[in-house]
């Protein structure tokens, strides 16, 4: 998927996304289809042959919660882009490749329950293309090479309107109707389990990972210290997050050491869930190892002494 969710910028602030594809060749997909997400919980999806919206993990009656007009208009609208892009970019012409395309459309609401950004984002045979937003009344917009300037002008007009006239107001309504009903899921806090992990090189040094899971929501801070100093970037390798089967999430930063280093690592966490962060440390400690019958052998052993620290 190259259209990646929008991370929200402010804690308690929600957002309602519709992901859509469009694809045209032979697959076992539907064609044209979409996806309705809460922050990041899948609340419903498109089915293309009823064209009807189809709830997903409801526990309570939401019915009420989308407009059924809004959904047949602008399900219309997004399938009437793609084919005009399919048209574009393509001539309208079937080909041995599958040929994909992708939009997202996005708005939030910002934690004081004010209204905030819409962001509608589109992307054809695996490169984003142009990206539209909108906020307090004002538009900025990114893209639109495919088109030339005078077929850009009345395309970006027309679909200006849609969105401050029908997405925008319709997203947020819409979005303000499922925190109604799912407020609880999306709110709840569930704190990370913290782990450093130890591997050993074939060039004898080590990999020191740290790795944050079972949290949610989403987004957390998690950074590896040397002797207190946050480590640089460019030697940090990992840090993506990525989802558990259960609903919450994991992320994984590492760092390679030789078997020498002396310093002092710590790997911090925090989260919506924590009232303080969590750290870890590493530890080296020599120990002496003294056998009656044989000579006596010295040696270095890295060992894990796992604590949380609530500073």
């Amino acid at each position: 998927m190259l259209l990646v969710l929008h991370n929200q910028n402010c804690i308690g602030s929600h957002s309602l996304s519709l992901h859509s594809t469009y694809i045209k060749g032979k697959t076992l997909f539907p064609e044209y289809s979409y996806t309705f997400m809460l922050d990041d919980v899948v609340v419903g999806h498109f089915n293309s042959e009823t064209w009807t919206y189809v709830p997903k993990g409801n526990t309570t009656d939401e019915d009420n919660v989308i407009d059924p007009q809004h959904i047949s208009i602008i399900s219309k609208y997004i399938h009437d882009d793609f084919e005009e892009r399919w048209i574009v970019l393509d001539g309208g012409n079937l080909t041995d490749s599958l040929q994909v395309h992708q939009k997202m459309v996005l708005c939030e609401l910002l934690n004081n329950d004010k209204p905030g950004q819409m962001i509608s984002r589109s992307a054809s045979k695996g490169f984003a293309t142009d990206e539209l937003c909108y906020l307090d009344g004002k538009f900025t917009y990114q893209g639109g090479s495919y088109f030339t300037q005078q077929e850009l002008k009345p395309h970006l007009q027309l679909s200006m309107w849609r969105h401050e006239n029908l997405y925008y107001p319709a997203c947020i309504k819409t979005l303000k109707n499922y925190l109604k009903k799912r407020k609880k899921q999306v709110n709840r806090k569930v704190k990370p389990r913290l782990k450093l992990i130890q591997k050993a090189n074939s060039d004898g040094g080590f990999r020191v990972s740290c790795l944050a899971t079972g949290f949610y929501p989403r987004h957390i801070n998690l950074t590896l210290f040397r002797d207190g100093q946050p480590v640089s970037d460019h030697e940090i390798t990992g840090g993506d997050l990525l989802p558990n089967a259960d609903g919450t999430y994991q992320m994984r930063k590492s760092l390679e050491i030789s078997a020498a280093d002396k310093h002092k690592y710590t790997c911090s966490a925090t989260h919506l869930s924590l009232d303080n962060k969590l750290d870890i440390e590493l530890v080296i400690i020599l120990l002496l190892l003294v056998s009656t019958f044989t000579f006596a052998n010295a040696f270095c052993l890295r060992f894990w002494k796992n604590t949380v620290i609530e500073s």
